[in-house]
């Protein structure tokens, strides 16, 4: 990857020491940080989604290792991600460098953002390496990493690109963006995208010895998101760079899948805006300065018209401000630290009291303490994270005769220690062996603690503990063959998991019940072989082994089953072939059986699955002007499946785009 720098300084990747420079091209290998990185790093790039015949975000995530993707179903459904089987709430995700949040549920859905304008996709699991970071990104088992794309920084003049995108089941998009550098130390970009489609794919149940053939029914989507981004370089020493998002999705929900019945009226409109600010400041080779800024608005509105008595209304907002500080002092070049503190204020209220139990709010304060010693061969990074949380609640209806101080949430703090190392076993050869653990802990969310019906206010946070033992493995860059592997051995714990329990067949209440023990093997492959100067074959691979043990209690009849959602194995592979004429790339992702509840009753376990897609590519360049040209053929073997339980997955269905950008 190049990037263009004009009259600021930047970090050196190896030793974190800072360098003032004029105007020069620096050459980054964002892929080397997955060999030298301390924990697990796993990244895909724009040459890497084109390749593997990525579609959208949720296809993107199937290509890592150890994670698990729970999907609703067609364009419009809810997508979230969970780590190591930590499950979604354990899972940050970052974008352009500040945290998203949803202090509700504590899930981000993934199906918000839009491939189309997103740079490079990583995942770190355990600390990050670059440890220039604000404290929430280390508040995390694991964190997602969405950038999107740079703006530009060598020419002032104005580019656009177009694109549309159409397929099966109704589904259009079209997506603009666009770009100018206006003097060189001022960037712009805006990005529009529209996305409709009616989901209305068939699917298959089986009824005993019958098999009943059907079609997604209110499934329609209406969606559309935009953002402006700016980036003004102040002077050689400072830099101050912004983003203003908005969201809005307008949505029926077709629910579960229900033998002999399809019907439905459930609707839900999610918006959501935020506008984020970051200033950088290095100040000399040893000391360098970061402020973020953020603030969130976001809506659910639920509707039901088919509920008895009436339409059933279940609406939420939620609101935060957020800003982070961190101070990076780099002495040598083989010691570097950190110190970062966050604050957050988050607050939620419902359409009525039957939603959320009174007006919640949080203030979080996190604070972390990095050091990091690197030599050529040996990186070695310890960090120390405070967490405080303060609960509180008002304006609770007098009717519900509550007293707030028996049903605010408890405050929580912890110190969570973490600590990693990667060594490179001999000088002349890419081979590392790394090793890290980290503790954290998650505090419960506002659902957990305040929905009606199920919340409590007298929960305690989850604790956890992760263990990580890999090596990884490059080959000479200079040789047809280019190999690059990696393979991790885990082990997680967790205590105090926080799960739903019945108090009657109404009320259901969330309690610490659960211990949790997780252990297994990630392993990946990469390779590029040059046939010649205009043929390369390029594959990829990886693999999870994942046994997610329930340990509550020894005398329970399900002590040791296999946690809910869960599978044992995944795996994905693609294999693409490069030429002069059209690029294919054959592509595929598999999943084992998995349960629908910890419980394992008979017939919730859902049936493991292989998906395989086609695609075929071509770009052409005139001058100034790039066209590429895209057809995707998706689950050509036409399989039926399900990733989240009686919420089938669309068949054999296609997609063509058309992008132009000059």
């Amino acid at each position: 990857m190049l990037v263009s720098v004009s009259g600021f300084s930047q970090t050196d990747t190896i030793t974190d020491r800072v360098h003032q420079i004029e105007e020069v091209t620096i050459v980054e290998t964002p892929r080397r940080h997955t060999l030298t990185s301390t924990s697990p790093l796993h990244f895909l790039d724009r040459q890497d989604m084109q390749t593997m015949g990525i579609t959208d975000i949720a296809d993107a995530l199937h290509r890592m290792p150890g994670i698990t993707l729970r999907d609703y179903g067609g364009a419009g459904g809810m997508k979230t991600v969970s780590v190591r089987g930590f499950g979604a709430k354990h899972t940050g995700v970052s974008y352009d460098g500040v945290m998203l949040s949803d202090c509700q549920s504590g899930e981000i859905d993934l199906s918000r953002y839009s491939l189309d304008n997103v740079d490079n996709i990583s995942l770190v699991i355990g600390d990050n390496d670059d440890i220039f970071i604000p404290a929430r990104q280390a508040s995390t088992p694991a964190v997602l990493h969405i950038q999107t794309l740079r703006l530009p920084s060598v020419d002032t003049k104005p580019h656009l690109t177009t694109q549309v995108k159409v397929g099966s089941f109704g589904y259009v998009s079209p997506f603009v963006r666009y770009e100018q550098n206006f003097s060189n130390r001022f960037a712009f970009s805006a990005v529009a995208e529209y996305t409709y489609a009616e989901n209305d794919y068939p699917y298959e149940l089986q009824n005993g010895d019958y098999t009943i053939s059907e079609r997604r029914t209110n499934s329609r989507m209406n969606s559309g998101h935009g953002e402006l981004n700016y980036l003004w370089n102040i002077n050689a020493k400072n830099r101050l760079s912004g983003k203003v998002y908005y969201y809005d999705n307008d949505r029926q929900l077709p629910g579960q899948v229900r033998y002999y019945t399809n019907l439905s009226s459930e609707t839900l409109r999610d918006r959501n805006f935020f506008g984020q600010l970051m200033y950088q400041s290095r100040q000399s080779d040893i000391l360098s300065f970061k402020w973020n800024a953020r603030y969130n608005w976001s809506a659910s509105i639920y509707r039901d018209r088919l509920m008895a008595g009436g339409v059933n209304d279940a609406s939420y907002w939620q609101r935060e401000v957020y800003t982070s500080a961190a101070l990076l002092y780099t002495p040598t070049p083989h010691w570097a630290f950190d110190y970062s503190v966050d604050y957050a204020f988050n607050n939620l209220n419902g359409s009525s009291w039957r939603t959320v139990l009174g007006k919640p709010y949080r203030h979080t304060l996190l604070q972390s303490a990095t050091v990091k010693y690197r030599t050529l061969r040996l990186t070695v990074l310890a960090r120390l994270l405070y967490s405080l949380y303060l609960n509180e609640q008002k304006d609770i209806p007098v009717t519900n005769r509550i007293d707030i101080s028996q049903n605010s949430a408890g405050n929580m703090r912890r110190l969570s220690p973490s600590v990693s190392l990667s060594y490179r076993l001999l000088a002349d050869r890419d081979f590392y062996l790394r090793a890290s653990y980290k503790n954290i802990f998650r505090s419960p969310t506002f659902n957990e603690s305040y929905y009606y019906h199920y919340g409590s206010p007298n929960l305690k946070p989850e604790i956890t503990d992760q263990f990580n033992l890999g090596a990884t493995y490059a080959t000479d860059a200079s040789r047809p063959l280019q190999l690059h592997l990696t393979l991790d051995l885990y082990y997680n714990h967790v205590k105090d998991m926080i799960v739903a329990v019945p108090y009657n067949m109404f009320v259901w209440t969330c309690v610490n019940l659960a211990k949790v023990r997780t252990y297994g093997i990630d392993a990946t492959l990469r390779g590029n072989y040059q046939l010649n100067p205009q043929y390369h074959l390029l594959f990829t691979g990886n693999y999870t082994y994942h046994k997610a043990e329930d340990r509550t209690r020894s005398d329970s009849p399900y002590f040791g089953n296999q946690v809910a959602y869960v599978p044992r194995h995944t795996g994905s592979a693609s294999v693409a072939f490069e030429n002069p004429w059209v690029n294919v790339s054959f592509h595929g992702s598999g999943v084992s059986a998995r349960w629908s509840n910890n419980e394992h009753y008979e017939g919730t376990l859902i049936d493991g699955y292989v998906d395989c897609g086609l695609t075929f590519y071509r770009a052409f360049t005139f001058g100034i002007h790039h066209l590429e040209a895209r057809f995707d053929w998706k689950n050509i073997f036409n399989s039926h499946y399900e990733i989240v339980w009686h919420y089938p997955m669309p068949g054999r269905s296609y997609q063509m785009t058309i992008n132009y950008k000059f």
